[in-house]
Formats: C-alpha cells, structure tokens, sequence
C-alpha cells in the first residue's frame, strides 16, 4: 500500500500538468468551432481540395466539420496522440525511474518480492489514467455539448473515450515491458515513444497506400480509428481481443523479465 500510495504521490504533479494541457487543448480547440461553424460547409470544400497527405496527417478523415462532433471526430487523433505518449512514458518511467534515480537498493532490500513492487506501481499507473481520461472525457463531452445544438453526442464521445482507455492501457504495459527489458533504464522512456510514433507514422502511410492495409494490425491507431469508432458502428471486437491479448502478453513479460533482470543498484 505505501508504494501504491507513494506512486501516486510522485506523479501527482505531473498528472496535474497533463490534465491541464488536455483540458486546454480541447476548450481551444473547440472554441475555434465558434468561429468556424458559420461557415463550416466551406471549410469542408477547402479541406477536401488538400492532398490526400495532408488530409491524413491532420486526420480530417470523413468528417462534417460543419457539425460540432464532426469537428471533434478531427480532433480524436491529437487525443489519441496526447493520451498514449503520456501512457507511454507513464509506463516506462514508473518501472525504470528506481534505477534511474538510484533508489533500487534501498527498494529491493525490503523483505518483499519484485512482483509485489511491481504491482502496485502499475496500480498506480492505472489509476493515473483513469484519471486522465475521465478528465479528457468530461471536458470534451462539455465543449461539444455546448455547439451540438441540441444534437446527442454522449455516446459517439463515449466510444472515442473507451477506444482512447485501451490505447493507454496497451501502451502503458508497452511501456513498463519495454522497462523490464532495457539494460539502460534512461533508454526505455525514448523507446517506448519511439515506438509509438512509429506506429502513428505507419497509421498514416496507411490512409495513403491501401495496398498496404493488412499491416493495420501493426499500427494500434488503426484499431480504433475516430471515423469508424463514432461513425461505423462502435468499437471492432476483433481488435478488442486484440489489444486484450496484447496487454496481458505485455503485462506478464513486465513481471518476468523484470523478476529476471539483473538491477543497475
């Protein structure tokens, strides 16, 4: 209970900062949608008339951005982006940051087992982001409840919501894998983002070559992709037995190989 406590504690300020820039991405973000929904038909010829590229990159998708959740559908790739990387390095910093700051042997004298460290701090980690993510989704549900019109939105932000809760959960355990694995535990933060702008960058190289589609299971952000999360039915149960089974593979190699390892005391 300490160390879950003490977890807690030290990521305190640093959850404080990320649910702050969240909550100002989405209030600005959708402030924009006042400006732009008077004339959101146009906006919709302009983004149509850029290249496919750049359509990608920014993630317009199919999306009405004359409606105010067609304009968040846009917006849903930053969230995945901001949520995952804050997963990320959550995971790998919250198993590594022992060795990192030379606390280990203080750690690992005590007359418990790694697993049971271990835990707890992935314990923590969740509730970090459960955290974040109820933050993101009570704001955004705010913001675009307020340029709906009248328009229901919860359960298409809902979805997103959950899509966005099992990339940070698989990229959490990625993280703290990773973690356990790494030799050079200062490594294992840029690693685990590495990763996950490798599989942002191959989501996009995607959208622009579908000869390439069958290497969407490479990509997590090919999973759960806003347009057909909040427009095509929901989430893929395919890919949500993927990414389950993925997290508990990750989660266990976590425990084994971070048994295994010898420590940088």
């Amino acid at each position: 209970m300490n160390i879950f406590l003490n977890e807690l504690k030290a990521h305190r300020k640093s959850l404080i900062i990320w649910c702050i820039g969240i909550i100002f991405f989405v209030v600005s973000d959708m402030a924009k949608y006042a400006g732009l929904s008077t004339s959101g038909q146009s906006l919709n010829e302009l983004l149509a008339g850029m290249p496919k590229s750049l359509q990608a990159i920014m993630g317009t998708g199919n999306f009405d951005l004359s409606t105010a959740i067609g304009y968040f559908g846009m917006l849903t790739i930053y969230l995945y982006l901001m949520a995952t990387v804050h997963a990320a390095m959550l995971g790998a910093n919250i198993i590594s940051k022992e060795e990192r700051d030379k606390t280990a042997e203080f750690l690992f004298v005590k007359p418990v087992s790694r697993s049971k460290i271990i835990f707890p701090k992935l314990l923590a980690a969740l509730v970090n982001i459960v955290i974040f993510n109820i933050i993101t989704w009570v704001s955004s549900f705010y913001m675009v409840k307020i340029f709906s019109k009248g328009e229901s939105v919860s359960s298409d932000i809902a979805s997103i919501m959950a899509a966005i809760f099992i990339l940070q959960i698989l990229f959490l355990v990625i993280g703290s894998a990773i973690a356990a694995v790494s030799k050079n535990p200062k490594r294992a933060v840029s690693i685990s983002t590495g990763i996950l702008l490798i599989t942002y960058i191959l989501s996009i190289v995607i959208d622009l070559n579908e000869n390439i589609e069958y290497m969407k299971y490479l990509s997590p952000f090919k999973y759960f992709e806003s347009k057909n999360v909040m427009f095509g039915g929901g989430l893929d149960p395919v890919f949500v037995v993927l990414s389950l089974v993925m997290i508990g593979v990750l989660t266990m190699g976590t425990f084994v190989f971070y048994n295994k390892r010898d420590l940088n005391l």
